[in-house]
């Protein structure tokens, strides 16, 4: 799906919501739960899929991580790797590490697989695997922390600095507990990583050191059963210690489809699994998970319902909700008390086909995020091409029955770029599906583009009609806007009509009635909104 497209959908959604609107605010019944304390200096759980903070204590505060790092070295390896690859292991990756850190017993020269250095990693918590996979992956340590930073800003990390991939102490090599979560969200969101970190016993094959093997197992003691530290729904995590970043802890659990990840920093043993335990029963007990698919309707309702005087655009719905987006509220809650706000600016990391974001509020909450996206019904290749083709007027009668028809005065002015447009050739052609009215075959170059023509007419009422509410300041903007535009719009406008199957006939009459819409409308007063946030 074409840019054009997208924001062709982004300027019809924002015309709609402006004319329509909604309640801007709501007011919840039930409070958000608060009644939690954590002994740590910084602490926060988090639902791994909707990243709706459900608590938190100096989330933002910088902290240095120790091995709790090994997280996106892992997971920077697994998306970079193919887990039969094989690893070297340097000097400098051996030996580069500080007296008597965390290892698996490897010695300069042995070759591990990445598959072996990744349970290595984050079960044994090896710092000389931490060295070799980033020398493997980058060349270097230092070229391999620039990619982890890289990483962390694409996760949306702000507080965070990596200096290198073990965590072993560095005034340059500090997180956030927020970022913390946001990073391992990401890696827990990755099936590889999930089974490497939740296993509890890995045999290394032999090497130099160890000629029998050596059997591993995590250090995370609430993921075994022999410890009294044991927690049901324990999916993984990685624990981290050095001096001066004091005990650190990530941990992910699930239940009943909810996916939590807590977060401890700068806390202390064995308080810290106390206060993990007390993050995750606080999230389990409070909160619920809800698919937004099965529950808003009102994005794409509004944006299928689109007819004009008995005319439709005769397609699927337009846009959809993602249908693997959540969000997260109080267990007593309801989703009738959710607000959201739209957007059109996109940062591209959305999922494909996105034209817009929609944030969810919880109250001043922040619970989960969706994407209204392009139907993919609307470019599914025809499977029975040749019934549609049947269906569809020749070129030469189609042509025909433009030059037989009088043009209106906007129509006319087209007629003169209509040889501009290329000439399409047979084999370049498709034929969209699901169509109400037959349509004309497009060049494939323009065939995730290409609308009935009514649709751009019903867009360019719903603008009038926000101008209008808009205030003057906005009208004058936007006319200025049209004017620039206005030649590059009639240019294109006779390809769009070949391109729509929509005759002569019926285009000036959907002119006609957009003058006639356009003058009724001028004397009418709507109410502007500030900004588009609903119920």
């Amino acid at each position: 799906m074409t840019v054009v497209i997208k924001r062709f959908l982004a300027v019809m959604l924002c015309a709609v919501f402006l004319v329509t609107g909604t309640p801007l605010t709501a007011y919840a019944d039930v409070l958000w739960p608060e009644e939690i304390s954590i002994a740590a200096e910084s602490g926060i759980v988090i639902d791994a899929n909707s990243k709706t903070i459900l608590w938190g204590k100096n989330i933002h505060d910088p902290h240095y991580p120790a091995s709790i790092t090994k997280i996106m070295t892992a997971l920077l390896t697994i998306e970079n790797c193919e887990l039969d690859e094989i690893v070297t292991f340097s000097h400098n990756a051996v030996y580069n590490v500080e007296a008597g850190s965390s290892n698996a017993g490897i010695e300069e020269g042995d070759q591990l697989s990445v598959k072996d250095c990744l349970y290595a990693l984050l079960l044994k918590s090896a710092n000389e695997a931490a060295n070799a996979l980033a020398e493997h992956i980058a060349g270097s340590t230092e070229a391999f922390a620039e990619m982890m930073n890289e990483r962390a800003k694409e996760l949306g990390c702000v507080d965070t600095h990596f200096a290198n991939p073990s965590g072993l102490n560095d005034p340059e090599h500090y997180t956030s507990a927020y970022d913390m979560a946001l990073i391992s969200s990401a890696a827990f969101a990755n099936p590889v990583f999930e089974e490497i970190d939740s296993s509890t016993y890995y045999k290394l094959p032999p090497n130099s050191i160890n000629p029998d093997g050596l059997a591993i197992y995590p250090g995370h003691r609430m993921m075994r059963k022999s410890t009294g530290y044991y927690y049901p729904g324990i999916i993984g995590g990685k624990t981290g210690y050095t001096s001066l970043a004091g005990n650190t802890l990530v941990t992910c659990a699930e239940r009943d489809g909810m996916k939590l990840i807590a977060v401890i920093l700068q806390g202390s043993t064995p308080q810290y699994w106390t206060d993990t335990k007390n993050l995750l029963d606080f999230g389990f007990e409070n909160f619920i998970t809800q698919e937004v698919s099965s529950l808003d309707t009102q994005y794409s309702q509004a944006a299928s319902d689109l007819t004009f005087d008995g005319l439709s655009l005769g397609k699927p719905d337009a846009l959809v909700l993602n249908s693997r987006s959540v969000i997260t509220i109080p267990a007593d809650g309801s989703f009738s008390d959710v607000t959201s706000q739209i957007s059109y600016e996109l940062n591209g990391t959305e999922p494909e086909n996105t034209v817009a974001r929609i944030q969810y509020y919880y109250g001043d909450h922040e619970v989960g995020t969706s994407y209204l996206e392009i139907n993919p019904q609307l470019t599914a290749p025809s499977s029975d091409s040749s019934h549609s083709s049947a269906l569809l007027p020749s070129e030469e009668e189609h042509t025909e029955s433009l030059s037989s028809e009088e043009p209106s005065s906007e129509a006319a002015e087209t007629e003169a770029t209509a040889a501009a447009v290329p000439e399409e050739t047979e084999t370049d052609r498709t034929v969209p599906t699901d169509r109400q009215t037959p349509q004309k075959e497009t060049d494939s170059s323009r065939s995730s583009s290409s609308m009935p023509v009514w649709g751009y007419v019903i867009i360019g009422i719903l603008v009038a009609a926000a101008m209008i509410g808009g205030g003057a300041a906005w009208m004058i903007h936007r006319k200025r806007k049209e004017e620039e535009e206005s030649m590059a719009r009639r240019k294109k406008r006779m390809e769009r009509l070949l391109a729509s199957g929509v005759s002569a006939e019926e285009y000036n009459s959907l002119l006609e009635r957009r003058r006639s819409s356009y003058t009724a409308k001028k004397h009418k007063k709507r109410r502007g909104r500030d900004h588009l946030r609903f119920r």
